[in-house]
């Protein structure tokens, strides 16, 4: 199993588009057969902070999540050209 966060900050005027890209994304990746868990965040009390959760079968799924459409429409062409600041987690699962 491969699972970890993504946070990403944004600039505040970019929360409604990050919102968007964000559903979108979480949407279309619940629909591959390798992904367990996408689940994106809004911090409570940092509203330009995102985090996803994300969780897949193997490191071939998660491989092929970057290799899709709707990966490089929302991800690439949409987050990663506004976002401030990034940062990966990689997670380990205890049981």
């Amino acid at each position: 199993m491969v699972s970890f966060t993504v946070r990403m900050t944004f600039a505040a005027e970019d929360r409604a588009d990050v919102a968007e890209w964000m559903r979108h994304l979480a949407a279309a990746s619940r629909q591959e057969p390798g992904c367990v868990h996408y689940i994106p965040h809004q911090v409570e009390d940092d509203a330009d902070t995102f985090i996803i959760y994300e969780q897949y079968v193997d490191q071939k799924a998660l491989a092929a999540h970057r290799e899709t459409a709707h990966f490089k429409q929302h991800a690439v062409g949409g987050l990663f050209q506004r976002m401030r600041q990034r940062s990966v987690e990689n997670l380990l699962a205890l049981a």
